[in-house]
């Protein structure tokens, strides 16, 4: 069977887009198109670093948008001969998991609790949550995201990702729990993971700690309180011959932490604070003698220029604790009320006392009492001042966060090691960035660490810590007496089995052992994904084949998160960075260019829109935002993707029909075929260079625009010559010429249209377009020969000129023209008489005149 007999039997009557994507996805599928063929070796691969997607509720049009941009690169790839590694990945622990099991199931975790064999949650959950085991929790959250995923990956499908499923995998699985217990125990080992008693950022709603990356900065109502504190130094008054210090006001929004205080602080370059260095003041309400100490972070324009330092009441409190050797008088608990322990300093028993009206207090209970307090002393100054400030939140918190000293685990990041940060910030200059500016927001995130990388969480669905720790005789436990478990152990769960050589009678008894009871934050095991997915000391094979990866696409606001902490374990474990390009994509944004976001109650999810327009639509909406700009839903641009989509089927259909599709081997002989096919030469050319830049938009626009001209123009200039109507050789010309811009243009959009050009390619071509070779400008070549000395959009004009004056006259377009006057530059009119007869035949034209330099410009004048 010719390839012409194979699409007069395959091509429908009436080609529509209902249905394309069910047939290929369920294809694609069944013949394996996307499975990566690890026979080839390191050079032949492109590995991609996919983002595992946050499993805790429903996709969002954001990811629609930047995961089709990951999709056209692997395409892109694809047909250039690369085999593409493309796993897909979940990321299914953490806070936002956890939040949505309690919420959907009504439960809570409390670890006290037994596990219960075959528990069923509340049919419909209640007001009051149902406590439950940690065990039986895990169960459901290990329910729910399997449930989630199923719901995810349908989505994925329906837009066409060309990632590998049988490559998938979860941040939570198996593979992901041995490689992050793996990298940690090896990190614990070469001295880069350690345990401290130091001050952590703690979100009170969820019980655990955060990391600095996980930061976000919220507007707030607040105050500014003005405090009395005395310097210690006796004066006296001129008026009165009682000693008395000098009076020393500090303006405060958090009056509330005035039993932390531990030191004043000054500008050293603040003159009306330079002589007190080195004295020490007396805190009111309180009468603490504390130092005073100048330091270069204090800001002599905010408020009085003098600033107190509680422990803790911010980062900054923790920078000046730390540099300034002081000590810590913690007084806010875990549980976001003031301790009931009176902190070390508070010994007088006024000081005492006035603890006590404090103590259990929520902390804006404090505040209010605090400031009573103040007032009836006389030491609050004026009335407090409202104002409007940021104040640090969890990205995922509802509570302003608090700063509490607890024991947790860190890694190390640059934060306070120099030489450290150095090798990261080189290692930023080694990537490429698509864009290249975003490369500056990593060096602000690296130039601005305070502290290593907080790891530990106090949750329960996670990766847990693989430590264990010896009880001590008297039932305390040694935290310096570490049981690690072997590698080949892993995974373990430290709170479920006891470490090798130990019994579960053993464990919280004296001489026995105690589990570590956190588990590691997200980002920790996110941050080896290159590692999960590539097989790294599981299967040696593949790693090699893979790593580093070429590319690691998304999303901006995580470069600071993801980006950073896969360069940073990359760095300690393998002295490199995980990929060579880095490809960041921005936001979608309302009609009002705000944001989209679930937790603001402003997403769209993909579904509904791919119901409504069909995948090719969306993605070519998606593939019209650049890397690293924002971009707005725009239903109006999807429109104009199906209409793209639907005249694809329409135009191919056509061209098919002439029998183009065994007309290649003619030769090319007509102008307007070879003018045409000269300039898709050009298209290819520029497409390929802004693929492999990565500007998917660009190569779109070029493909496109070449299209619609293609359409429009060539198709209704050459298709009576196509029929015959000027001798079998012209014909031939003609078709050939189709047929081989039919099969580059269904090339170059195959990235972004995935569905519809498989469909065409599949009416006469065998096997999947995405598998076939992209298009070069070589390939077009030999039908070229020398430049042909015509513009197909010169000759476009000349027929859009003519078709006008038919709809003015509101006739026909098959309406015969007895006269058409070419008017224009003489180069124009030669490039015009090449192409004539094509021209006559389109416009219906009786009479084709010319006249050089008649005009500045092509004007076509008809006579009926």
């Amino acid at each position: 069977m010719t390839a012409t007999e194979r699409a007069a039997a395959r091509v429908p009557d009436r080609p529509s887009l209902d249905g394309l994507a069910e047939k290929w996805t369920r294809r694609w599928a069944e013949l394996g198109t996307y499975t990566f063929d690890r026979r080839k070796n390191r050079s032949e691969v492109f590995a991609i670093d996919t983002p595992p997607l946050t499993v805790s509720g429903s996709v969002h049009i954001g990811h629609a948008f930047s995961y089709t941009h990951t999709d056209i690169v692997a395409r892109f790839q694809r047909m250039q001969g690369k085999e593409v590694f493309y796993p897909v990945g979940w990321d299914d622990n953490g806070l936002p998991t956890e939040r949505r099991v309690q919420n959907y199931f009504g439960v809570r975790c409390d670890p006290t609790l037994p596990y219960v064999a075959g528990y069923r949650p509340p049919q419909q959950p209640v007001e009051e949550q149902q406590a439950v085991s940690r065990r039986n929790f895990i169960e459901l959250c290990e329910r729910l995201t399997a449930d989630d995923e199923l719901v995810y990956e349908e989505t994925w499908r329906r837009l066409g990702l060309s990632v590998d499923w049988s490559a998938r995998y979860t941040t939570v699985g198996t593979s992901a729990q041995v490689a992050s217990q793996r990298a940690f125990l090896r990190n614990l080992r070469r001295g880069e993971a350690y345990q401290a008693e130091a001050p952590s950022l703690w979100d009170i709603s969820f019980g655990t700690a955060v990391a600095q990356a996980e930061l976000e900065d919220r507007e707030r109502p607040g105050a500014y309180h003005r405090l009395l504190f005395r310097a210690a130094t006796a004066t006296v008054d001129p008026d009165d011959d009682e000693p008395t210090g000098e009076p020393l006001y500090v303006e405060t929004t958090r009056p509330e932490l005035l039993p932390a205080c531990v030191a004043l602080v000054f500008h050293p370059d603040d003159d009306r604070y330079r002589h007190l260095a080195g004295t020490t003041a007396v805190t009111p309400l309180f009468g603490v003698e504390v130092p005073i100490r100048p330091h270069r972070l204090a800001d002599p324009e905010k408020g009085t220029g003098l600033a107190m330092i509680c422990t803790f009441g911010d980062l900054t409190d923790v920078i000046w604790w730390r540099e300034l050797d002081l000590p810590i008088r913690s007084v806010i608990g875990r549980n976001g009320r003031i301790r009931h322990d009176v902190p070390a300093g508070l010994e007088s028993a006024e000081a005492g006392f006035r603890y006590a009206q404090l103590a259990g207090l929520t902390v804006a209970a404090a505040r209010r009492r605090i400031v009573k307090l103040l007032r009836e002393s006389g030491e609050l100054v004026g009335e407090p001042r409202a104002i409007t400030h940021p104040v640090k939140f969890y990205e995922y918190g509802e509570a302003p966060l608090e700063i509490v000293t607890a024991r947790q685990w860190y890694l190390r990041n640059g934060g306070r090691d120099l030489p450290l940060r150095e090798r990261l910030l080189e290692r930023g200059r080694e990537l490429r960035w698509v864009p290249e500016f975003m490369r500056h927001r990593y060096e602000h995130w690296v130039n601005g660490l305070t502290g290593d990388w907080l790891v530990s969480r106090q949750r329960f669905f996670g990766v847990p810590i693989p430590v264990w720790y010896q009880v001590r005789d008297d039932g305390t436990l040694d935290h310096d007496a570490l049981i690690l478990p072997s590698e080949a152990e892993l995974p373990v769960d430290p709170q479920s089995q006891p470490p090798s050589g130990y019994s579960e009678q053993q464990r919280g008894r004296p001489g026995g052992f105690a589990a570590d009871p956190d588990v590691f934050d997200t980002w920790a095991t996110s941050s080896l994904t290159p590692q999960i997915a590539g097989g790294w000391e599981r299967d040696d094979d593949l790693f090699d084949r893979v790593f580093p990866m070429d590319l690691r696409p998304q999303a901006h606001e995580i470069i600071r998160t993801w980006l950073f902490s896969t360069t940073v374990r990359s760095q300690l474990e393998h002295d490199t960075l995980p990929w060579r390009t880095a490809v960041i994509s921005g936001w979608i944004l309302d009609p009002d260019r705000k944001k989209m976001s679930k937790s603001k109650g402003r997403a769209v999810g993909p579904d509904e829109l791919l119901d409504r327009y069909g995948p090719d639509a969306v993605r070519y909406w998606a593939a019209c935002g650049r890397p690293g700009a924002d971009f707005t839903l725009d239903e109006n641009l999807m429109r104009v993707g199906r209409r793209l989509a639907t005249k694809v089927l329409n135009a191919s259909r056509f061209v098919l029909g002439l029998g183009s599709a065994d007309a290649l081997h003619a030769p090319v002989t007509e102008p307007l075929d070879r003018a045409m096919l000269s300039e898709l030469r050009g298209v290819i050319a520029a497409a390929t260079a802004a693929f492999q830049a990565f500007d998917h938009t660009a190569a779109l626009e070029a493909a496109e625009r070449f299209f619609w001209a293609f359409c429009d123009d060539y198709l209704e200039l050459v298709k009576s010559r196509a029929y015959g109507e000027r001798g079998d050789a012209a014909a031939a010309s003609a078709r050939s010429a189709l047929g081989w811009a039919l099969s580059a243009q269904l090339r170059l959009l195959a990235p972004v249209v995935p569905f519809v050009t498989d469909e065409v390619w599949s009416w006469w071509r065998y096997g999947s377009i995405h598998r076939a070779t992209w298009p070069t400008a070589h390939e077009l070549t030999p039908l070229v020969g020398d430049e042909p000395g015509l513009r197909l959009a010169t000759v476009g004009e000349a027929l859009r000129q003519i078709r006008k004056a038919k709809s003015q006259r509101k006739v026909s377009m098959r309406t015969d023209v007895s006269l058409a006057e070419v008017s224009a530059p003489a180069a124009l009119v030669e490039e015009i008489r090449l192409a004539s007869d094509d021209l006559r035949a389109a416009g219906h034209l009786d009479k084709l005149e010319f006249h050089p330099e008649a005009a500045t410009e092509l004007v076509v004048a008809c006579t009926f």
